[in-house]
């Protein structure tokens, strides 16, 4: 019998709203380009090689309606070793909404299926196969791995200059599945709530003295976030062939 590798989970945070995009409903459900803005995402992470599970982190009440959204733009028939996709309901931030996902993948970490995990905000479909590939091997080999691209166009309130050195963070972030179970445990019995994943694997290192090395992974601003009504116009502008 030949012994199954252990694999890679994603987890899609699409708890948020669309408060500041102008829409009635969560953000994530907004069409581009004929699925929802969801569905990029979960599609990209099912396409990736080796990911064994997607886990869609959802509010609370609205499982019904992303399942609905969502269920027309996957596989009608996948292969039986297809990834499984599976959804959880987040809470009040993105810190409770992670440690939801993660409590659901906590079985496979700790038996060995899943050796590290990448967290990707639903609010970025643009994110292509290839950066979640990029990430998840940085972090088998580092511990962990963020998109990073260079800040433009950002000036110091004094006026004074900005390091040449300055990236903006983007997702997806990925890191070894054992640390990153371990830190948002941690984090949970203190009371400790990250701003993003990196922030909370790093409060853990920082606390525990773990050797925790956090590689960069070169990006684009093509992977944006819909934040704001134009963001949809801009994506669909760079998503068209």
């Amino acid at each position: 019998m030949v012994e199954q590798q252990p694999g890679a989970a994603v987890v899609v945070v699409a708890a948020g709203s669309g408060s500041r995009v102008g829409a009635g409903v969560n953000k994530v459900l907004l069409p581009l380009l004929g699925a929802p803005v969801l569905a990029w995402s979960v599609r990209t992470a099912l396409a990736v090689d080796g990911v064994c599970r997607v886990v869609v982190v959802v509010r609370d009440g609205e499982q019904e309606a992303v399942a609905e959204a969502l269920g027309p733009h996957l596989p009608l028939d996948p292969a039986p070793d297809a990834p499984e996709v599976v959804m959880v309901a987040g809470g009040a931030t993105r810190h409770d909404s992670e440690w939801a996902a993660l409590r659901a993948l906590a079985a496979d970490v700790e038996a060995g299926r899943v050796d590290v995990v990448a967290v990707h905000d639903g609010a970025r479909p643009l994110a292509g196969p290839g950066l979640f590939a990029a990430v998840l091997d940085q972090a088998r080999e580092h511990g962990g791995a963020l998109p990073a691209v260079p800040v433009r166009g950002v000036v110091r309130r004094d006026g004074g200059a900005l390091p040449a050195t300055l990236v903006g963070v983007q997702t997806p972030q990925a890191f070894r599945a054992d640390a990153l179970l371990a830190a948002y445990a941690a984090a949970e019995a203190d009371g400790f709530r990250g701003t993003d994943t990196a922030a909370c694997v790093g409060w853990w290192g920082q606390r525990t003295g773990a050797d925790v090395r956090i590689a960069a992974v070169p990006s684009t601003p093509r992977n944006l976030k819909v934040t704001f009504p134009e963001d949809l116009a801009v994506a669909a502008r760079l998503a068209t062939p």
